[in-house]
């Protein structure tokens, strides 16, 4: 009886500590913390909505380039009629907005090579005109009371004491004019190694990480699930993204949904809660012809076994 009672108080502490845990729970998220990305279907806001009612889910993070810089990737112009059909959204609950979204000027994916000349903040040709896309996303994040602004900063170039100098005033200005409006600047991780974003962190207090697992696979750059070690204490939201990497160096990864690549799915999502993250996580499509259906996966899975299996 006394072993009995000694190996269920070592359960106890174990259970308290964090140590055990109930695997049906391993990577359950509340509904109220799951989003999708309002680019993810490729749709105008209004049809958005209703992909959004049909997948249950009410979070967003919201691209603003269709209010200030349309572009291919985050959406088409969309009219001053949206924009308030939007506010409604946002004031009735509808829609909960964790997040709000800017891209720059110019941006190439075509290659590895193109999008690392020419992605974010890094153009010297670019930086006027993206300083007043920053200003006007942050003035819109602040009219619809949201707190994240995200962001892609472009590859962070530690070889290059000059460049990587220019990157760290750039990211500094940005986050400083986001500060005027009350609202935080997130970059988007990915392009850079988890131990290169760790040391760039600190030059930047205040700056906060919107980790995109798929993102290091994509540009081979490390396994999100080791990078969490590092970079938990600046993550402020998470994109729900798989992909696979290359097998030819150079090249782009793959793309796939959630759960059938490299970043491990609800494995993943379970060592971000055990190392104490509370924030949100965001479904990203941008690949495939079944976006509607990986989205609504994605979705399901977060909440768990039981409705991954519906």
């Amino acid at each position: 009886m006394r072993k009995i009672f000694r190996l269920l108080s070592v359960a106890a502490v174990l259970l308290a500590a964090g140590c055990l845990y109930d695997k049906s729970d391993l990577g359950r998220i509340e509904p109220d913390r799951i989003g999708v990305c309002s680019w993810s279907w490729r749709l105008p806001l209004r049809d958005v909505a209703v992909e959004m009612d049909k997948a249950g889910v009410k979070g967003i993070h919201l691209a603003l380039g269709p209010f200030i810089a349309p572009d291919e990737r985050h959406g088409a112009a969309e009219s001053a009629e949206t924009l308030e059909f939007v506010k409604a959204k946002i004031a009735s609950g509808e829609w909960k907005l964790m997040s709000t979204m800017i891209g720059t000027v110019g941006e190439d994916y075509s290659t590895l090579e193109s999008i690392r000349k020419t992605g974010g903040i890094v153009p010297d040709q670019h930086w006027e005109a993206n300083k007043k896309i920053v200003t006007a996303g942050a003035k819109l994040t602040k009219e619809l009371g949201c707190e994240y602004m995200s962001t892609h900063a472009g590859f962070l170039d530690e070889s290059d004491p000059k460049a990587l100098q220019t990157y760290v005033e750039r990211v500094s200005w940005m986050r400083d004019e986001c500060r005027k409006h009350g609202v935080t600047l997130i970059l988007e991780s990915g392009q850079e190694t988890a131990a290169e974003l760790a040391r760039f962190m600190p030059k930047v207090r205040g700056v906060g990480i919107n980790f995109d697992p798929a993102n290091m696979v994509l540009y081979a750059k490390g396994r999100p699930k080791e990078a969490l070690r590092r970079l938990v204490p600046w993550i402020r939201q998470v994109h729900v993204k798989d992909a696979v990497e290359t097998k030819t160096p150079g090249t782009w990864g793959t793309e796939v949904p959630w759960g059938d690549g490299e970043v491990g799915g609800r494995d993943f999502v379970a060592a971000l809660e055990r190392r104490g993250y509370k924030g949100n996580y965001v479904v990203e499509r941008e690949s495939g012809d079944s976006r509607a259906a990986d989205i609504g996966r994605a979705v399901r899975q977060l909440r768990g076994p039981a409705a991954a299996e519906k």
